[in-house]
Formats: structure tokens, C-alpha cells, sequence
């Protein structure tokens, strides 16, 4: 921790607002809670492929992720989008591990998503990274709200189903086909309904609060745009399974 502590240099404890790189973060939060939904839904789709065929180099990306964070927080321009990028790669390094060697077992996924917990709130704790680690947690609550859902209209089974036929695609869309059904029932949609609201309730939640307008409250705009991003990874993903 000490080590950790004496890299990170002391502007990434509260950034300015400066021009620049930094510029359209600090200045626009809506434009960091654009960045940071970005951050969440897109590279999605380009790991999910990469870590099933290539999970070494997924794995392998996060020490470059890391290394750019770094160069940037200690650059005179660009330590805000570094601080984001720091948060992007926890979470990039936790679905290389889960979705490359540990997905057939869902029970770990919330519990390897969480590993930088305990680094994120020292960190905050130190008031440090708060962009970063703020997107983290974020990026953390949306992967929790949808795994829950997972269980309460017990699709669990069919998860486990999928991940040993992976290799067999008719298989795979059949199983994905009675996990519609399963969302479906009165109680998967309203359970659905009641999760939904509560994503959109977070993702709106900045517009009302004149608070969150404030310079040192900006990293919340992060958070918020992680996790309204959930919306639409899940819904992504229910379309696809539907249209198929």
C-alpha cells in the first residue's frame, strides 16, 4: 500500500479543473458519465470474444491498461482520464480472469469482479483516484444488480447449463431460449421492472442534484454513468437472445 501510495502523486487526491486533455472530463460531467458508460457497454463486446479465445492476451492487456493509467496520472494534462483509466482496468483485469478460466461457476463472479474493493476504498479513504475508483464501484453495483436478478428468477442452472455446451451453438440457444421463458413469468418481469427503475433512478439521479455540479463531486458522475450503463449491456443481450 505504502508503494501504491507513493507513485499516485498528490493532484490525483482532488484535480482542478484545467484545460486540455482533463478539459472535458472536469468541465462536462455529463461528458465523464458519457466516457464512463462507454467505459462499461463497449469494450464489453470486444472482450467477451477476445477472453473466450484468446484469454492470455486479454489478461496480458491489463499491465499495458495499467502502465497508460499511470503515464497519464503523472502527465500535466491528462491525470483525470488516467484516474479513469485505473478504474477501467480493474475491471477489465477481473472479467479476463472470471470469463477466461472461472465462468463455468457463477458463484464466483460477483466475489471476482469485487477484488479491488478493498484497494478502491483505501484509496478513496485517502481521497485518491476518486474518478476511477468511484467508475469501479459503479461498474460493480450494475454487475450486482444483474447477477441478483439472475437469482431471484433462478436462471442460475441454465447459466451453468450454457457454459458446458458453450462449443455446441444450437445447444446454447436452446438453453438461452428457456431462460426467456423464466424472464418471462410474472416474476421475472417484476422483478425486471423493479431493477430497471432502480438503474434509472441512479442514472438520473445527477440531473436533479445541483450537488453533484460541484468540481470535487464530479467523480460521482462517473459512477452514475457506470452503472446506468448496465441498461444497456442487459438489454443488449436480451434482444439478441429474443431475435435468435
Amino acid at each position: 500500500m505504502n508503494t501504491l501510495s507513493a507513485l499516485i502523486p498528490a493532484s490525483s487526491l482532488a484535480p482542478p479543473l484545467r484545460p486540455g486533455l482533463d478539459g472535458a472530463l472536469l468541465n462536462h460531467p455529463r461528458f465523464l458519465m458519457a466516457v464512463a458508460g462507454f467505459l462499461v457497454s463497449i469494450p464489453v463486446f470486444v472482450q467477451a470474444p477476445l477472453v473466450r479465445l484468446y484469454p492470455w492476451v486479454s489478461l496480458g492487456l491489463t499491465p499495458l491498461l495499467w502502465g497508460l493509467a499511470a503515464w497519464l496520472i503523472r502527465s500535466k494534462r491528462g491525470p483525470a482520464w488516467g484516474d479513469l483509466l485505473f478504474g477501467f482496468s480493474c475491471c477489465w483485469l477481473a472479467g479476463s480472469v472470471y470469463w477466461g478460466w472461472l465462468r463455468w461457476e457463477p458463484l464466483w463472479h460477483l466475489p471476482i469482479e469485487a477484488f479491488a474493493v478493498p484497494l478502491v476504498a483505501w484509496l478513496l479513504w485517502r481521497r485518491q483516484l476518486k474518478i476511477g475508483g468511484l467508475f469501479y464501484l459503479g461498474s460493480l453495483l450494475g454487475t450486482a444488480i444483474t447477477d441478483l436478478y439472475f437469482y431471484l428468477i433462478d436462471v442460475i442452472p441454465h447459466w451453468r447449463s450454457v457454459m458446458r455446451v458453450e462449443a455446441a451453438p444450437d445447444l446454447v440457444m436452446g438453453i438461452f431460449q428457456d431462460a426467456v421463458i423464466q424472464v418471462q413469468t410474472f416474476n421475472g418481469q417484476f422483478w425486471a421492472m423493479l431493477l430497471v427503475l432502480i438503474l434509472v433512478g441512479l442514472t438520473l439521479a445527477p440531473f436533479f442534484a445541483v450537488n453533484l455540479r460541484r468540481s470535487q463531486s464530479l467523480a460521482w458522475w462517473g459512477f452514475i454513468g457506470a452503472v446506468g450503463s448496465t441498461l444497456l449491456v442487459d438489454g443488449v443481450f436480451w434482444v439478441f437472445v429474443v431475435v435468435q
